[in-house]
């Protein structure tokens, strides 16, 4: 996919509101008139009391959901009213996200797991792999557990792996959900020194950071998305 000019995230007039069916449709507006920039090499933080919407937006920008109005461009591609295939091919060359969370198919192994964003853009299996090696060794998953499924590792492991998953493709734009929640010190070093790589070959990153020494180090400046919600809702 071909990278735009300027900014690699551009969102404006965005808005938000959530249907509750089950309380007879009522309208809860979460977001109103938000705009954010984002240039490439730029890691902007996310801040806000909880419920302010900073996981909101990031799902928006991913495309999870969707817009009640606005624009949410990436990499020149308007992501609030473009086509599912047009944002399957953005999540697979140049929009990555990781999440608290792994999500993966029973019984695969942890390298290809990594290895996976890798294959699908038709990288050779053997230089996939030797990436999500790398990956897995910097971010100390034991050899011994490349071969096994994610799904029975620790908390602490299958993060790493999600970690691993999302940086093993150089992705031009990065979203990042609290990516050193809950890592010791050397893993979480090894993290941050993952985000100024990436930053230092272009990436454009959203984050968040409840990890405020994490936030100070990597993040260029902060945005409050307490301004985004619409005044009836704060």
């Amino acid at each position: 996919m071909t990278q735009a000019s300027g900014p690699m995230i551009e969102i404006s007039g965005l808005s938000k509101t959530f249907t509750l069916h089950n309380q007879n449709a009522a309208q809860i507006p979460v977001m109103a008139g938000g705009s954010l920039s984002v240039a490439a090499g730029e890691c902007v933080g996310l801040i806000g009391q909880s419920g302010a919407g900073k996981s909101t937006l990031m799902r928006m920008i991913y495309g999870n959901y969707l817009a009640a109005s606005g624009q949410i461009v990436v990499a020149g591609v308007n992501v609030a009213q473009a086509e599912p295939r047009q944002i399957i091919r953005l999540r697979r060359e140049t929009l990555g996200y990781v999440s608290q969370f792994l999500r993966v198919v029973p019984r695969v192994p942890t390298v290809d797991v990594v290895a996976e964003p890798l294959l699908v853009l038709g990288v050779a299996a053997d230089v996939a792999r030797a990436r999500a090696e790398s990956l897995l060794a910097r971010l100390n998953i034991p050899q011994r557990l490349w071969s096994l499924s994610p799904t029975t590792f620790s908390g602490g492991e299958q993060q790493r792996v999600n970690i691993a998953r999302g940086f093993a493709h150089g992705y031009p734009v990065l979203l990042l959900d609290e990516p050193t929640a809950s890592l010791d010190a050397t893993n979480r070093e090894v993290v941050l020194t993952l985000i100024e790589e990436a930053k230092a070959r272009g990436a454009a990153i959203v984050g968040i950071f409840h990890d405020e020494g994490a936030r100070n180090r990597v993040c260029d400046r902060v945005v409050d998305v307490t301004g985004f919600t619409p005044k009836a809702a704060a």
